[in-house]
């Protein structure tokens, strides 16, 4: 769907709040507002930011005390409710009942007792409670500089201009919503190469009417006669317009397009009318008579005319697929035009002409008519030279013809053929890889030199980064990152406009003289210097045919019943492709080198001692997994409780021996007496399409393929 495309992307930063804070600003007050606007289908909040109360666990010093870390989830859990306790209804008052029985802050949960005998155990005793953020593996950045990134979408079948001022037009507000030390910044307008797109169409609309007026006044010679197709031409316009409103189109590229290209049809009816009108008037004729004579007359010229005209666009009209239902829109369009154009021709035209036109003798004409006639007499005594030589030379000329459309076949075959044009809408789509083995923190580094790498091109004016497991982003050892350049030289018509609407104009620093394509050409060999990582580059489309986001602009797909021969032959064909010339860029989807550290279970043992995989499994969880044990309500928002071990108790297998479980018999057990650690690799992640597996590889042309 391509309305799942982002069309704004703001970034929000601040050297005085943590992110968490910021985070939460963006999601209560500014995510909300924003997707109450009519037309914005999605708001998303990316960089895993969000404030939540972590419980980092010494497991050791939680092991001394004879607990384990399910005894921590279970008294955090009963010690933070949010229950429906009723109310009072006496004979005069009624009170609803409430409690203090959620806590909110970290300070709350720090007292918590842990145990019902013995010495009491606080939480604090044996864990740090801190105010932090829910997901520490995910992380997101404004250029170098660490920043919520919030992503908004449309909805399927609005106007992005429409939604993108609206949204423009609240940021002032939602900005004096926050506190000074949040900044607001927008990263990425998909609108503005839409809007510079229309403002040319319509500029070159414009240009083409003024052009058909020229060159019919330079041939007709006749005020007058200018001003009957001068007028045809915006009329048929307008009753397009009205034929567009009723079937719901859009004043867009295409419909615009084909605009421009119906002013010339549209004028060719009115002149072959004004022509035939003409020629009875200058044989003295009445002008209502030769209006009535010379309509009648070519009227059905006329229509067979615009008959014709719209059966080429027949194909396209019945044209299916992507293409048929992008260009069908163009060809309506177009059709409805020739239509209107007919009909102003055999209604309009006619009576301006027994209106405008009079006889005049050719004494009466001054020395420009006098003067250019001359010149068209010796152009058609050159034509009538010239088809003389042809017609006594048609073997020759038979000749060349069949030469031509030899030729025609011959380019047809040689000349590349594509899809869709790349197309330089300013942005630059990035996918990062780095091994599959890669940490958190190793992968959030190598991120930030490739920004470094990317931001030092004189061609990059911005970029947004995020790494972690979201949405789109499926592995820890990929990123995303959106480059975003500097505008094209403005030509001289867009400074005119930028100077008459009292905007400043654009220096020679904010301006980019390579394309899109040339600039990631340039990029990749440096980027390729970057150690750990490789980044894949494409730019961004508007119209794309893609069922999930791509590293590159094409991919292959294997396809099979059987999952290991997948496992098989695809590395073997990824070599094969990388040793083409016309091939670049060359990856899989296969993920089967991450390093895996396989928990191998004693059950006999457990058994003997009264321990369940699932005790073992809550103890790996409550331990390793960020687990959130716990949810706080507020009137904007809820948050949860997350509980992990400290930091330097998960840096590796080994750490495991740090982990208990308590059994029914409240034994003290450590994980190392139940179970076996065994390293080894992930098995291979298989993504299916239908019914079977499948493994996709994707690539780009080299320059020139």
């Amino acid at each position: 769907n391509p309305a799942d495309t982002r069309i704004l992307t703001l970034a929000l930063t601040s050297e005085t709040l943590p992110l968490s804070k910021v985070q939460d600003l963006a999601d209560t007050r500014l995510a909300q507002k924003i997707s109450q606007l009519p037309g914005v289908g999605l708001v998303s909040i990316g960089g895993g930011q969000k404030p939540a109360v972590r419980i980092d666990v010494n497991p050791l010093a939680l092991a001394s005390k004879g607990l384990s870390m399910d005894d921590v989830r279970a008294a955090v859990a009963a010690a933070n409710v949010n229950q429906a306790k009723g109310s009072f209804d006496g004979p005069r008052l009624a009170q609803t009942i409430g409690a203090n029985d959620q806590l909110l802050t970290s300070a709350s949960y720090k007292p918590l007792i842990l145990n019902h005998s013995g010495a009491p155990v606080r939480l604090s005793d044996v864990a740090q409670v801190v105010d932090g953020v829910e997901n520490q593996r995910e992380a997101a950045w404004m250029n170098t500089t660490p920043a919520v990134v919030v992503n908004i979408q449309r909805q399927p079948g609005a106007n992005i201009i429409e939604v993108v001022d609206r949204i423009t037009a609240l940021l002032p507000q939602l900005k004096a919503s926050l506190p000074p030390g949040v900044k607001v910044d927008v990263l990425t307008d998909r609108t503005g190469t839409i809007r510079a797109s229309v403002s040319d169409v319509r500029f070159e609309l414009m240009l083409t009417v003024a052009l058909v007026v020229m060159v019919i006044f330079v041939f007709l010679r006749n005020v007058p006669a200018t001003i009957i197709p001068s007028v045809a031409v915006p009329l048929s316009l307008v009753g397009t317009f009205g034929a567009m409103y009723l079937l719901g189109y859009s004043l867009n590229n295409l419909t615009l397009m084909a605009l421009t290209i119906s002013t010339g049809f549209v004028v060719d009816d009115a002149i072959v009318m004004i022509e035939n009108i003409t020629r009875y008037i200058e044989a003295g004729e009445d002008p209502l008579a030769a209006a009535l004579k010379g309509s009648e007359q070519i009227g059905f010229t006329i229509l067979s005319l615009s008959v014709s005209l719209i059966a080429v666009l027949i194909p396209l009209l019945f044209m299916g697929d992507i293409v048929g239902r992008l260009f069908r829109e163009f060809a309506v369009t177009l059709s409805m035009t020739i239509l209107v154009s007919a009909a102003v021709s055999l209604t309009l035209t006619p009576m301006m002409c027994a209106l405008l036109l009079r006889h005049k003798r050719p004494e009466d004409h001054g020395w420009l008519y006098r003067t250019s006639e001359k010149g068209f007499e010796k152009l058609i005594d050159f034509y009538d030279v010239t088809l003389q030589w042809v017609l006594r030379h048609q073997i020759l000329t038979l000749t060349v013809a069949v030469i031509t459309l030899g030729l025609t076949g011959l380019l047809y075959v040689v000349i590349p053929k594509g899809f869709f044009p790349v197309q330089d809408t300013g942005v630059i789509l990035a996918i990062s890889e780095a091994p599959q083995d890669v940490s958190f923190a190793s992968m959030a580094e190598r991120q930030q030199r490739v920004a470094r790498v990317v931001l030092k091109d004189p061609a990059v004016a911005s970029l947004s980064s995020f790494i972690g497991i979201e949405g789109t982003n499926t592995t820890l050892n990929s990123g995303r990152m959106q480059i975003n350049l500097k505008p094209l030289p403005e030509s001289y018509i867009d400074m005119f406009l930028r100077f008459i609407h009292g905007q400043p104009q654009l220096g020679h620093d904010q301006e980019r003289t390579a394309v899109a394509t040339d600039i990631i050409r340039r990029l990749t060999p440096e980027l390729a210097k970057v150690e750990g990582i490789r980044l894949f580059m494409q730019p961004v489309q508007d119209l794309s045919v893609e069922t999930r986001t791509s590293r590159t602009q094409f991919q292959y797909t294997l396809e099979s019943p059987n999952a290991s021969e997948l496992e098989e032959w695809a590395p073997q064909l990824v070599q094969k492709l990388k040793g083409l010339p016309q091939i670049t860029d060359v990856a899989t989807d296969q993920q089967s080198d991450g390093l895996q550290a396989k928990v191998v279970i004693d059950r006999d043992t457990a058994a003997r001692l009264q321990v369940t995989p699932q005790m073992i499994d809550d103890a790996l969880y409550d331990s390793f997994g960020q687990r959130q044990i716990s949810t706080m309500f507020t009137q904007l928002n809820q948050y949860h409780v997350v509980l992990e071990v400290a930091p330097e108790y998960r840096d590796e297998p080994d750490d495991l021996n740090n982990v208990y479980v308590h059994p029914p018999t409240n034994a003290k057990v450590p994980l190392n007496a139940l179970t076996n650690v065994v390293q080894g690799t992930v098995p291979l992640t298989i993504n299916h399409q239908g019914q079977f597996p499948v493994t996709t590889l994707p690539f780009n042309l080299a320059p020139g393929a």
